[in-house]
Order: C-alpha cells, then sequence, then structure tokens
C-alpha cells in the first residue's frame, strides 16, 4: 500500500510510455512479491531453526532483483542502476560468504562485500536518489557509531578497526539515505537495525535471546526491500 501511493505521487496517472499509471503501479508490486514471500519463509525457517534456512537466505538478493530488471528500460541515468545492483549483488555475496568461500575467514568476507554493498548504496543515494538536505535529526547516527564502538569495542578483539570502519560505513548508508525518498530513508534506518542486532550476536551472543536471529533477517529484508522500492520509484521518475 505504502509503495502504491508513493508511486502514484511520484509519477502521475500516466506511465512513461502511456499506460495506466495503476497499472506500472501494480506490476512493480508484483514483482516484488517472490521476494516478500521468500523473505517470509526464510525468517520462519531461521525461527524453528530448519537447515534449509540458508538456502533460501541465498534466493532473497537475486529475488530482490528482479523487479530492478524489469524495470530497468524505464529508469533514470545507467550509472545509478549500476550501482544498485551492485549493491545487491554484493550483498548476495554477504549473505553467502560462507557458503561462497567456505575456505575463507567468513566474518572478514562479509564485512568486505558488505562495505562495498554499503558504499554503492552511499554513491546511489548522494548521486541520484537525493531529494533534500541532510536533516539534522541524523546526527542520531553519529550517537549510535559511538555507543557502538563503545559497547561492542572491547569485545571485537582484532577486528576493532574494521568494525569502526564497517560501523562508519553503515552509519554514513543510514544517513544519506535520509535525503531520498520516504521509503529509502525508512530502509536504511532498518538495515541499520540489522545490523546492529548482528553486531551485538557476534561480538556479545549472550546478550540476546535467540529470537534475535530471525530478527536480523526480518529487519534485514525489510530494510533491503524498502530502499529498492524507493529507489524504483524515484529513477523511474527520472526515466519518465
Amino acid at each position: 500500500m505504502a509503495a502504491s501511493s508513493a508511486s502514484s505521487s511520484l509519477t502521475g496517472n500516466t506511465a512513461s510510455d502511456g499506460s495506466p499509471r495503476g497499472a506500472a503501479s501494480t506490476g512493480l508490486l508484483w514483482a516484488f512479491a517472490p521476494f516478500i514471500a521468500v523473505s517470509i519463509l526464510h525468517v520462519v525457517l531461521l525461527a524453528v531453526e530448519s537447515p534449509l534456512a540458508g538456502p533460501t537466505k541465498l534466493l532473497l538478493m537475486p529475488l530482490l532483483a528482479v523487479p530492478v530488471v524489469l524495470s530497468a528500460r524505464k529508469l533514470g541515468p545507467r550509472s545509478a542502476l549500476v550501482l544498485l545492483l551492485a549493491a545487491l549483488l554484493f550483498s548476495w555475496l554477504g549473505d553467502g560468504a560462507g557458503a561462497f568461500f567456505p575456505t575463507a575467514p567468513e566474518l572478514p568476507l562479509m564485512l568486505l562485500f558488505f562495505g562495498i554493498a554499503h558504499v554503492a548504496y552511499i554513491l546511489l543515494f548522494a548521486r541520484h536518489l537525493a531529494m533534500r538536505r541532510m536533516p539534522w535529526w541524523v546526527l542520531i547516527y553519529v550517537a549510535w557509531w559511538v555507543a557502538m564502538i563503545a559497547i561492542l569495542g572491547p569485545h571485537t578483539g582484532g577486528l576493532l578497526i574494521a568494525v569502526a570502519v564497517y560501523g562508519l560505513v553503515l552509519g554514513g548508508t543510514a544517513a544519506f539515505s535520509a535525503r531520498c525518498h520516504p521509503l529509502v530513508a525508512l530502509g536504511g534506518a532498518f538495515f541499520l537495525t540489522s545490523d546492529t542486532i548482528l553486531a551485538f550476536r557476534l561480538f556479545l551472543p549472550d546478550a540476546l535471546p535467540s529470537w534475535s536471529s530471525p530478527a536480523v533477517m526480518l529487519t534485514y529484508t525489510i530494510g533491503q526491500g524498502l530502499i529498492v522500492a524507493g529507489a524504483l520509484l524515484s529513477l523511474r521518475k527520472a526515466g519518465a
């Protein structure tokens, strides 16, 4: 409902090809359906500790790329499309770091791939999706970074510098998302929430209950989905 109404407000009553705006919005929403369905399935499988949770996780980002690919001809600058697909590709590699590179250390690889994904998102937000100046309330993300380093820093060992830099990139993604479409801004906040829960699970595992594992993926899929939906709405307007 939110994506549909946002689409109408951004693009008017007709699509760029002259088709009814409602039909175009419905088509975009249907393109997200497989991702939404598998996201729900994956979170449920995590909650019941099913071995199928791993394989379904690897389907998430390819399915989220579906609406991007289907909308490619209607989007704005090609460089924006490249950045959006790059963010999804490296998110997928981060999701599957352990499965794709079983002999390599999983956590550093995961930080590397997701770090690249976040940089791609920051460039996308700053160059192509920004709609307003940076709001003052993004200072909360600065406070978030300071608090995370203070709490988790003593438990990160040799990864302290990597975690601190990665945290800056995470906070930067959330901050730059605040300049964009409201769906993108909300998605950036959910993405940061997911990484925050994950960080505590990695470095302070006894501090969180067992249900925090599905909570990581619930907030992650919501965040990624909202970012992509908001990006497509903005880029479709630019393409029109």
